[in-house]
């Protein structure tokens, strides 16, 4: 789990996971919460950002004076959200009128890329799985949707009661057409109950290797699970609570890919899947309808 703390350029972010930080290579987050007429400037440095509003909206300018209006959204469960992407070796500046809640989303990279807007219509929504398995992911950032060097980024949103990230999977090994090496930030936010109550979820990582990652860790709004490897999964969303996570990945490979490998004892539950209807809950919001 991650708490604020001041970051060497100056700001105390929510979340702040660094590849120093996390004793990796290539992923990032942080998490950034502006006041009304707030404004942040971070410099890329060795890594590709994307801007990506969580609450509220913002103005995103770049070093090389790029501007993107950002119009945000009222919560991850209330609508898909434009963003930007901010190349390495320059800086970003982010201004926020009405105050808002960002995550920036980095990986290190070798590639300098073009700075780019990205309109909330065109995040393609896929509903994955069915039953007490169905989940919605919004691929915003996903590989082969939108141009990065290395980094790449989803949002899954799990009605209350369900499972996702299931069945348990990895991709922490490389394996040309079958698995990628990618790290992973799970981070969390979790709608409150009908009476405002919060709510919690649950994470399991289990160990593929001797001494691998063993987590099973109670999340909240604001946690953050970190996966170097192992197999992750299930992400639990518990009944009247939906669960929402941003998935931050990036890896050594030179093709920009997610291939995963399933458990192989729950391998099986995805058979049964085209005998079960998709939640009648999902999608979440109708962006995903078109």
């Amino acid at each position: 789990m991650t708490h604020p703390h001041p970051h060497p350029d100056g700001c105390d972010y929510d979340v702040d996971v660094s590849p120093e930080q996390a004793g990796w290579a290539h992923s990032s987050l942080r998490v950034l919460t502006l006041p009304p007429g707030g404004a942040h400037t971070f410099p890329t440095g060795g890594s590709e950002w994307i801007v990506l509003p969580l609450r509220g909206g913002c103005t995103v300018v770049t070093g090389d004076e790029e501007t993107f209006v950002l119009h945000g959204r009222e919560s991850p469960f209330s609508s898909t959200t434009d963003f930007a992407y901010v190349p390495r070796d320059t800086t970003a500046t982010l201004t926020a009128p009405a105050g808002g809640r960002f995550a920036l989303a980095g990986a290190r990279c070798e590639r300098r890329l073009p700075a780019r807007y990205g309109p909330a219509e065109a995040v393609p929504v896929e509903l994955r799985g069915s039953g007490t398995c169905s989940r919605q992911v919004n691929n915003f950032a996903a590989a082969g949707v939108f141009a990065c060097d290395k980094l790449i980024a989803v949002e899954v949103l799990t009605p209350g009661g369900n499972w996702s990230s299931y069945p348990p999977h990895k991709h922490d090994e490389h394996h040309p057409g079958e698995e990628s090496e990618l790290e992973e930030i799970y981070y969390f936010e979790i709608a409150d109950g009908p009476a405002g109550t919060p709510g919690l979820g649950y994470q399991r990582v289990s160990p593929s290797r001797d001494k691998g990652t063993d987590v099973l860790a109670e999340v909240r709004t604001g946690d953050v699970v970190l996966i170097p490897d192992g197999w992750h999964g299930p992400s639990i969303a518990a009944p009247g609570h939906d669960m929402y996570y941003l998935n931050v990945m990036a890896g050594p490979g030179a093709e920009r890919a997610w291939l995963i490998r399933d458990h192989p004892d729950h391998a099986w539950i995805r058979g049964t899947w085209p005998a079960q209807a998709v939640d009648p809950r999902l999608p979440l919001y109708e962006e995903a309808k078109r």
